[in-house]
């Protein structure tokens, strides 16, 4: 834990002024079942994940999706599920319902819902880093102001209301959904490091 004093918020300027960062390392779109298996098996070996879902916007009453896209960031890779294809398949079930591998993200409870919807599986060893934020004081709560607080950069949000649903995303697409999984594992570990993560996951 550093002794460095926490600085509790960050104005939308102040953000705007941080310089832009993205993922940069290895990206993986998953898109067949039995690629979906072999990279759960392969991350089944970790035991912390950035965790994040994308899902085509909903622009008028009564109109829903199902999430479309489920990213996993380890330490060298992210992969990118579009579960649209691959299916929510018992692998990737036993990573989300492992209570050994950390998922940490934010807003992760609805992602976690409608993930359920497309297959059975109970959750396990979820970290919301919200929640961590709130008991230290954080004013900032969502995965931008949260990485540009406490990582000193900002991400873009260019893609967040783009067609998640299509079967070939853009360049850019993909690497808005990598770079989110990405940051919030980056995020877990900083708070990590200052003693603010939990001792218990949900």
């Amino acid at each position: 834990m550093t002794n460095t004093t926490l600085i509790l918020h960050i104005s939308k300027a102040e953000i705007n002024q941080l310089p832009m960062r993205k993922y940069d390392g290895p990206i993986h779109l998953i898109k067949t079942p039995a690629d979906a298996k072999h990279a759960a098996e392969k991350l089944g070996a970790e035991t912390l994940l950035g965790f994040d879902t994308e899902t085509r916007s909903a622009f008028t009453v009564g109109e829903s999706y199902s999430p479309s896209l489920l990213q996993l960031a380890s330490a060298k890779d992210v992969f990118l599920f579009q579960i649209k294809l691959t299916g929510l398949i018992p692998e990737l079930c036993g990573i989300l319902s492992n209570p050994n591998i950390l998922k940490t993200g934010v807003s992760i409870r609805d992602d976690v819902r409608e993930l359920r919807k497309l297959a059975a599986f109970e959750p396990a060893g979820f970290v919301e880093l919200g929640d961590c934020a709130k008991k230290a004081k954080i004013k900032n709560l969502g995965l931008r102001g949260m990485g540009a607080l406490l990582l000193g950069f900002r991400i873009s949000k260019r893609e967040q209301v783009s067609n998640w649903a299509k079967r070939e995303l853009t360049r850019s697409q993909i690497v808005y959904a990598a770079t989110d999984a990405w940051v919030g594992r980056e995020i877990y570990l900083h708070m990590e490091q200052r003693g603010l993560t939990p001792k218990d996951t949900q």
